[in-house]
């Protein structure tokens, strides 16, 4: 069993919390989230084009680049995690640049030193697998890949093959934070999806309140919330571990009493 096994082999869904490295004081952040019961933290790389995100977290990167945050920024961040919290899983969200620029099999070792368990890489389509997935793989780290209200019967054989880790499905064809789908249309999606992959399906996109997060965990492997979490920071700098505790608390009871 990895770490990631594990967390979705709980008696109840996964909460998967997402924050920009970089962005504010984020070990003490990040150490909140688990605090507050969050199974799975999702670590973002701060990108210059985070063509898939809202402007939550088109800001939290901007904060971060300005902070002067870099990729060896993000894995000691990430190192210093592993230390505090051995057996919490963390997955490095971000774009391929960051990734691929000193090449795939660095970042992947790099990444594996630093304990990281699972990669979601946004602008690497699966037809493009070979650009980072057999590095990643290589060095035991999960490829997550993403699914969309889009991907019809055709191609969701081609994004499941070779997905490790959980399946992220993204609930709404757009950008993170501004919408959310109706829970008929997430239930018939990851439904859909189940049928073709045994790895656990995680719904993320547009979930921000802990009724949210129930009614999706009721249909869900697990629930991914970021953009929430990232108002919190930008709103409350310093004394936004406290506000952070709180909310992952409410998110995590919320989920661990929907089935």
């Amino acid at each position: 069993m990895t770490r990631l096994s594990n967390a979705f082999a709980k008696p109840h869904p996964a909460l998967v919390c997402f924050l920009t490295a970089g962005d504010g004081e984020t070990a003490a952040n990040l150490d909140a989230l688990v605090e507050g019961g969050a199974d799975v933290i999702e670590l973002g790389m701060p990108f210059t084009d985070p063509m898939a995100d809202g402007p939550a977290i088109q800001q939290a990167n901007i904060r971060s680049l300005g902070a002067g945050t870099t990729t060896a920024d993000v894995l000691r961040i990430a190192a210093e995690f592993r230390k505090r919290h051995p057996k919490v899983p963390l997955v490095l969200m971000g774009y391929a640049n960051p990734m691929i620029r000193r090449g795939p099999d660095w970042f992947a070792s790099a990444a594996k030193d630093a304990g990281v368990d699972g990669v979601i890489c946004v602008d690497i389509p699966p037809e493009e697998d070979d650009a980072l997935g057999p590095h990643l793989r290589a060095h035991g780290i999960a490829p997550i890949r993403l699914a969309t209200p889009t991907t019809d019967d055709r191609r969701l054989p081609a994004v499941v093959d070779g997905s490790q880790g959980f399946l992220y499905y993204v609930a709404v064809a757009g950008i993170t934070g501004m919408q959310q789908a109706a829970i008929e249309s997430i239930e018939a999606n990851v439904s859909r999806i189940k049928k073709a992959t045994d790895i656990p399906v995680a719904v993320g996109f547009g979930v921000r309140t802990p009724q949210q997060a129930a009614e999706i965990a009721r249909v869900a492997d697990g629930v991914v919330v970021g953009s929430a979490l990232v108002d919190l920071v930008a709103e409350h700098g310093t004394a936004a571990p406290t506000k952070l505790r709180e909310l992952t608390s409410a998110l995590s009871q919320a989920m661990r009493t929907a089935r």
